[in-house]
């Protein structure tokens, strides 16, 4: 019992160190994201061309701190989030595997271990999320009148919950939800498949299996994981922007209600609002947190099967 608990333990600091690492590689591609999001899916919103467009505003107009706004609710949320996610996959792989190490990926191990780990991390999300996006879509180059901005992370919850009820911090949680259960089953699928080909591939090519080799592996399928993570779930991430940045506190948080409306208006295009970007980000930042999580297991003396 003690060794599984600090082999669990284990995992979890394995988890929270990647998760900062993917905060400082992806939250630039991320503010210009929900800043797409935000204004280019509004009938009268600022149109950006693209997310090049975009960023080149927000350097202009704020400089590099702009593309860090909202950072901190994210270090924080995504320190504890990723913590929770790799720490709880981790566990319930093990248990659900009972002991046993296959050789191959199994679906039926990996699917329910993800969504688990995805819709538990969703609760930690959302208000952190919440935060996050209302902080980012209010830079320099916004819509948001001066006077009801806020002037710090802490402000925006503490006002949230002061204006709209203590379940304000929790709006979009369903969405958020379905995306995280629904995201993370496909992420660690892929992750763990094309991890799981490459080091057959390259064990047969090489006898020399170097660190260098791990490395290249983690970047590739972390990589193609995140990919696949946000190709999948990417039109219930622009309805979760729309629910929590919604100036009206009636406004509709049904997903598929909003994207209804988004798709009728601007087509399938519109419910991919913000891809360029969020692709772009993906592969880094899911590369960042795999080899760091990878590399962290290994310090820590954890066998990751």
């Amino acid at each position: 019992m003690g060794e599984s608990w600090v082999s669990g333990y284990k995992e979890y600091v394995a988890g929270l160190i990647a998760g900062i690492a993917t905060v400082i590689v992806g939250h630039p591609f991320d503010t210009v994201k929900v800043k797409l999001q935000k204004h280019n899916t509004e009938v009268h919103g600022i149109r950006y061309k693209n997310g090049l467009h975009c960023t080149a505003r927000i350097l202009r107009t704020e400089g590099v701190r702009g593309l860090y706004r909202g950072a901190t609710p994210s270090f924080l949320g995504m320190a504890f989030e990723s913590s929770l996610l790799f720490g709880i996959y981790s566990q319930t792989k093990q248990l659900l595997q009972g002991g046993v190490q296959s050789g191959g990926p199994q679906p039926n191990v990996i699917i329910p271990s993800a969504a688990f780990g995805g819709s538990i991390i969703s609760f930690v999300l959302c208000p952190s999320e919440l935060v996050k996006c209302r902080m980012q879509v209010q830079g320099t180059d916004s819509l948001v009148p001066k006077s009801v901005r806020y002037t710090s992370p802490l402000d925006c919850a503490l006002r949230t919950v002061k204006q709209e009820g203590v379940m304000a911090i929790f709006r979009g949680g369903s969405t958020t939800f379905l995306r995280e259960a629904i995201g993370n089953a496909v992420f660690f699928s892929v992750y763990e498949h094309v991890r799981y080909y490459m080091h057959l591939k390259l064990k047969a090519a090489s006898s020399d299996h170097s660190n260098l080799i791990d490395m290249g592996i983690g970047i590739v399928s972390g990589g193609l994981g995140g990919v696949a993570f946000w190709s999948a779930v990417l039109p219930l991430d622009v309805a979760k922007t729309i629910i929590q940045t919604a100036p009206d506190k009636n406004a509709s948080t049904n997903p598929f209600q909003i994207l209804n409306s988004i798709y009728r208006r601007a087509g399938l295009k519109g419910c991919y609002t913000g891809l360029g970007p969020t692709i772009m980000r993906a592969f880094p930042a899911n590369a960042t947190a795999i080899v760091t999580w990878e590399l962290a297991g290994k310090l820590l003396g954890i066998k990751h099967g």
